[in-house]
């Protein structure tokens, strides 16, 4: 760690002899070892490596900021002179704040030392059981590694932060093929600090990969109707959730005034059933964040409990353009309150609607309405799955989805990044052919 943390200090030094404010750097390295499979063969293995040095000074309430990859002396004197030219040419705003006087700390998160030939075994081993469990599967691409980051944030305000963290990743994207037909291509993975248990019983891989299999005979329905949909909780984060952080609660929209929200702490924007957290330390959490840019140590928040909003996901800056509080930390690490319906009933009460696992369509825009294709899915009518999707569209308005919730399967999605359920809402136009 003396080596960043001296990098770190020469940057800070030469800055202030410039005569910033304040100013703070990260200077990091990391090393990945990553094993590729394509069409079931191990294809590749290679170790890469990373660096990263940042820079962020402030002068006059100009901001300036430069990253570089090296950590020579005459990149990084090069990095400090381009980054006191942008903060010169950058227009002054006083709203520029950071965490001050927390002094030093050190973090340590993880696996830091791989275990390469049990990553193998691992990975030879997920090979293997989707081979004899999952047969209609074909495998594009298999990419399982090993990370490992190390480095410093230092500020001219106190804050001294080292850490290192390590995590195994397994990455899968892959498809389902019978004779002539195929499926829609789809992507699990799952983020651990151990490799204790197979992976294919980490996540929902298991799951996912039935799923997929259960597509390949896919029809269109007929007709247009309004009903419910369930997302499955990949999808209900990616397509729900982010868009709804994106849209209603961070600094962006709070900025331009555009948030249906802006005016809506503390009140209910949601079932009362709908809990969702952002909880980096959370031990089904990998990895989690731990300071934000500012310097600030990250901590567990709610941002909607028992269905109204707690927070917006902004930073110290944008609280102090918009005179508000910021978020206790500026993660994606979903934690989304489990039901206590089994997803089996959930399908059993849906008249007619469908499941979804994966959505593509265009964002949606500032008042929630989106529209696009629903895929990797099935339709339900009375209470049965009837068959897979193809060719359906779904449409509707996420703010008012909220408020038409239909349960909340007890089922939960730990895949290291997120802690998340189905969720079944009501109110939302199907298409078909």
């Amino acid at each position: 760690m003396e080596k960043y943390k001296n990098i770190a200090k020469r940057i800070l030094d030469k800055v202030s002899s410039k005569g910033v404010d304040m100013a703070y750097c990260i200077v990091r390295e990391g090393e990945m070892r990553e094993f590729n499979v394509d069409g079931g063969e191990f294809s590749l293995f290679r170790t890469l490596f990373e660096r990263m040095v940042a820079i962020t000074v402030f002068i006059g309430g100009k901001r300036g900021t430069v990253s570089i990859n090296r950590f020579d002396d005459e990149s990084i004197d090069s990095a400090i002179e381009n980054c006191l030219s942008v903060a010169e040419s950058a227009t002054p705003d006083d709203a520029w704040e950071l965490a001050k006087n927390n002094g030093e700390k050190h973090f340590s998160l993880g696996a830091i030392i791989p275990d390469t030939e049990k990553l193998f075994f691992r990975t030879k081993e997920l090979v293997e059981d989707i081979n004899k469990r999952h047969p209609k599967i074909i495998m594009e691409q298999m990419i399982v590694h090993h990370n490992v980051t190390r480095g410093v944030y230092l500020s001219t305000t106190n804050n001294c932060y080292t850490s290192e963290s390590g995590r195994y990743v397994a990455e899968l994207m892959y498809s389902a093929h019978e004779g002539d037909k195929a499926t829609s291509f789809f992507g699990s993975y799952v983020v651990a600090t151990d490799l204790d248990k197979p992976f294919i019983d980490c996540a929902f891989f298991e799951r996912e990969l039935t799923d997929i299999e259960n597509q390949i005979d896919a029809k269109a329905i007929d007709g247009k109707f309004t009903g419910t949909v369930i997302f499955t909780p990949d999808c209900l984060v990616n397509t729900v959730f982010d868009n709804i952080c994106e849209n209603f609660a961070s600094g962006s929209v709070l900025l331009d005034g555009t948030s249906l929200w802006k005016d809506k702490l503390g009140q209910k924007v949601a079932d009362e059933r709908i809990t969702v957290s952002f909880n980096p330390s959370d031990k089904r959490i990998v990895n989690g964040e731990i300071y934000t840019n500012e310097g600030y140590l990250s901590e567990d928040f709610d941002f909607i409990k028992d269905g109204k909003l707690q927070s917006f996901l902004i930073s110290q800056y944008i609280a102090n353009k918009t005179k508000n509080t910021r978020s206790k930390n500026m993660s994606s690490s979903y934690v989304i309150k489990e039901g206590d319906t089994p997803l089996d009933e959930m399908i059993k009460n849906v008249e007619k609607g469908v499941i979804i696992g994966r959505f593509s369509g265009g964002n949606p825009n500032t008042n929630g309405e989106f529209s696009g294709v629903a895929k990797n899915g099935f339709y339900i009518e009375n209470g049965k799955i009837l068959h897979a999707l193809s060719e359906t569209m779904i449409s509707g308005n996420l703010a008012d989805m909220l408020n038409n919730l239909v349960g909340i399967s007890k089922e939960t999605l730990i895949n290291g990044s997120v802690v998340a359920p189905y969720m079944a809402f009501d109110g939302i136009t199907i298409s078909g052919k």
